[in-house]
C-alpha cells in the first residue's frame, strides 16, 4: 500500500479550507494526509519549510503577493504545488504555471476528483480542468501573447486585477462592491487607477482590451 501524499492546503477563506480538508479527510482517507494549512503566504511559505510537503494545495489570489510569490519563496525538492482556484481566467492559468505550478484545477472539482489530481501531481504528472488545459497549449502554441499579458497586468495589484475583471464583465460599481466587499468609493479608486495604468479611457474600451486577451 502507498503511502498517503502529504499535503498542505493554502487559501485566504477559512471556511473554504475547512471544506476542503473536510472533503480530503472523506474521499481520501488513507490517500492524502493535511499536514497544515495556512491563509496567507507568510504563512504558506513558513508551512512549507516547517513540513515539506509534497503537495501544496494552493488558491490563485492570496494575501501578501498571490500564490506566485508562494511558489517562489517556497522552493523545495520535494514540494510540487497544485492551484485550487475560483478563477478559470487564462492570465491566472498562465501565470500559475509559469510561476512553477505542476497543475491548475477550479473550485467546482469533487472530492474524489481532487484526491485523484493531488495523487497524480505527487507522482510527478500535470493536471489540469479540461478547459484550463486548452489556456496552456494555446500559450505554448503562440495564440496567447503570454509576455504582453504578463506585461500588461503586472501594473496592476491584485486587488486592481479583481475589479478590472469585474468590470470588464459588466458589473456595477455597486455590484462589485458587493462581491469583493469593500466599499464603491474604493472601487471607483482603483477602476480610475486600472484605466490609468493600462492607458484606457473608458468602460468599453476596458472590456474590449479584457476580451482580447481571454481575461473574461
Amino acid at each position: 500500500m502507498t503511502s498517503p501524499v502529504r499535503v498542505v492546503v493554502v487559501d485566504d477563506h477559512a471556511m473554504f479550507r475547512r471544506g476542503v480538508i473536510a472533503e480530503l479527510e472523506a474521499a481520501g482517507a488513507g490517500e492524502v494526509e493535511v499536514l497544515a494549512q495556512a491563509a496567507d503566504v507568510d504563512e504558506a511559505v513558513t508551512a512549507v519549510a516547517a513540513h515539506r510537503p509534497d503537495v501544496v494545495l494552493l488558491d490563485v489570489h492570496l494575501p501578501g503577493g498571490g500564490g506566485v510569490e508562494v511558489m517562489r519563496r517556497g522552493q523545495s525538492p520535494e514540494t510540487r504545488y497544485l492551484a485550487l482556484s475560483v478563477s478559470d481566467a487564462a492570465e491566472d492559468v498562465i501565470g500559475t504555471i509559469r510561476g512553477g505550478a505542476r497543475g491548475y484545477v477550479t473550485k467546482t472539482i469533487t472530492g474524489p476528483e481532487l484526491v485523484s489530481a493531488i495523487r497524480r501531481v505527487a507522482d510527478g504528472d500535470a493536471v489540469f480542468s479540461p478547459r484550463l488545459a486548452g489556456f496552456v497549449l494555446d500559450a505554448f502554441a503562440g495564440s496567447i501573447e503570454v509576455a504582453a499579458v504578463d506585461e500588461d497586468l503586472d501594473r496592476l495589484t491584485e486587488r486592481e486585477r479583481e475589479v478590472m475583471r469585474l468590470i470588464a464583465r459588466g458589473y456595477a460599481y455597486k455590484e462589485v462592491a458587493k462581491e469583493l466587499f469593500i466599499s464603491i468609493k474604493t472601487v471607483e479608486t482603483h477602476m480610475s487607477s486600472v484605466l490609468r495604468k493600462l492607458q484606457l479611457s473608458s468602460r468599453h474600451e476596458l472590456s474590449r482590451w479584457a476580451s482580447d486577451r481571454r481575461l473574461l
